[in-house]
């Protein structure tokens, strides 16, 4: 068996058609075989790794060249996408063997964090990954909006195709990746499909002419329901702007649906609003999104709050020994050494992630099996790293 890097055109018959079995419906119909020759620019720059054995490919793997907010900073981010294995070939130790390679070379090419959506989140806790908070799907009657309707809103609509309106969403994405914890975007490559199926309106609402808030849709029919992807606003004006137009509806479609973040009260956005919020979590095929650090660097300089605890990182690959971790400035500092006197915990990388993403407090850990951590070194870093909601926006 080799593993070897699949670029261009051999991806139509490595890695596609066996992420096509794993994630689709199969077999697949010849005019779906057709359609992976359209989606090659959109896999440009991604590293995409195969085990080979007699000219088969056996199972494939693809990192994404991403970048996410992690409490504040930008950071390069690998997503992981397209595991998949022949159905000969599984349960064989293939994706471990391509994980290693793939998650080594992301991390020597400057990547500080890697995120997924996994077949089975116990498989990728393995490899130091823990559980996000998954997007909340809100469902609702345009019915019910009717008093926004007569709701004098300061500011405009902008409502467009989003092939023409792409750069307007692409720059507020953008902007939304500096502000946001969590909050992750493809590359230039990958998220210009969006633009290019051109199967979505795009609809902004702007105060003073700067874009504050922005949702795509589609509409599947008279009576049906207007579909909704991510809804993102900056502020409760622009969330207000985006439902007054779906309040519009009222006499065209029977329900609205759109995604938003885990921290969002949909319940509380209207009195008498009649809304179902819903983040079901299954597998297969209803998985929360994982993530992980890679590299300390992704920790020195984020804002922290004050404590000082020394670390001992254990059974990872990427990210192991002894560090002080230091908030008390307010900006955090990462020291190779045993720190002096500071209190000591034991962390795996999955332990670790979760205090940076927000996810876990520290004395949750030795009961997930993520570390031992005495209560004076929980207090310790339950200051540097206080809670937080991150909202992994990008869905690879």
């Amino acid at each position: 068996m080799t593993i070897r890097r699949v670029t261009a055109d051999d991806r139509l018959t490595t890695s596609f058609p066996l992420a096509a079995y794993a994630f689709e419906s199969s077999p697949l119909a010849a005019t779906r075989v057709e359609q992976f020759r359209d989606y090659l620019p959109y896999h440009q720059g991604n590293t995409t790794l195969a085990v080979e054995e007699n000219g088969e490919t056996l199972a494939a793997v693809s990192a994404i060249p991403m970048r996410q907010n992690l409490r504040g900073t930008v950071l390069p981010m690998a997503g992981v996408a397209g595991v998949a294995t022949h159905p000969l070939a599984r349960r064989q130790g293939h994706v471990r063997t391509l994980l290693h390679r793939l998650l080594d070379e992301m991390r020597d090419e400057g990547h500080a964090l890697s995120a997924l959506y996994p077949f089975r989140p116990s498989f990728y806790a393995r490899f130091g990954y823990v559980g996000l908070p998954k997007p909340r799907t809100v469902t609702f009657t345009p019915a019910d909006l009717g008093s926004l309707l007569r709701a004098e809103l300061p500011g405009e609509m902008g409502w467009e195709r989003i092939a023409t309106g792409y750069p307007v969403w692409r720059a507020f994405t953008e902007r939304c990746l500096a502000q946001r914890h969590g909050f992750a975007v493809f590359p230039d490559y990958r998220d210009a499909g969006l633009r290019d199926r051109d199967e979505h309106w795009l609809l902004t609402a702007r105060v003073d002419g700067v874009v504050t808030g922005a949702v795509t849709y589609r509409i599947d029919e008279h009576g049906g329901t207007l579909h909704g992807n991510e809804l993102l606003a900056t502020d409760p004006l622009a969330r207000a702007l985006l439902l007054q137009f779906f309040a519009r509806h009222v006499d065209q479609v029977e329900r609205v649906t759109v995604q938003v973040p885990p921290d969002e009260l949909p319940e509380l956005w209207l009195t008498d609003l009649d809304v179902h919020v819903e983040a079901r979590v299954g597998r297969p095929g209803s998985s929360a999104p994982m993530a992980r650090l890679l590299s300390l660097d992704a920790l020195r300089g984020l804002p922290a709050g004050s404590g000082r605890v020394r670390v001992e990182l254990t059974g990872d690959r990427w990210l192991a020994g002894t560090h002080l971790l230091d908030g008390t400035t307010g900006a955090l500092e990462v020291v190779d050494g045993d720190g002096g006197r500071a209190p000591t915990a034991t962390l795996t990388a999955a332990g670790l992630s979760a205090l940076a993403y927000g996810v876990l407090d520290p004395a949750e850990l030795p009961w997930r099996g993520l570390g031992d951590v005495p209560a004076d070194a929980a207090a310790e870093l339950r200051g540097i790293f206080p809670r937080a909601v991150p909202y992994l926006f990008a869905d690879f």
